[in-house]
């Protein structure tokens, strides 16, 4: 049985979602109000939810070791 390769990301997701949302929120004001807009503001909230969570998620882990 093959292992499996596993390695550590950098940076960590929680960083990723953060820098994802930061892009989308500058796209977002570059465009026109309208569909398009709200829909890169949608995904730039859910990256900031994912963000949250993950940060949640970490402190949780910390406070359980």
């Amino acid at each position: 049985m093959q292992k499996r390769r596993r390695f550590k990301q950098n940076p960590s997701l929680e960083e990723r979602l953060a820098d994802e949302a930061r892009h989308l929120r500058e796209q977002a004001r570059l465009l026109p109000p309208g569909p398009v807009r709200e829909a890169v503001l949608r995904k730039a909230r859910q990256a900031e939810t994912g963000a949250a969570h993950e940060r949640m998620d970490a402190l949780t882990r910390t406070a359980i070791a």
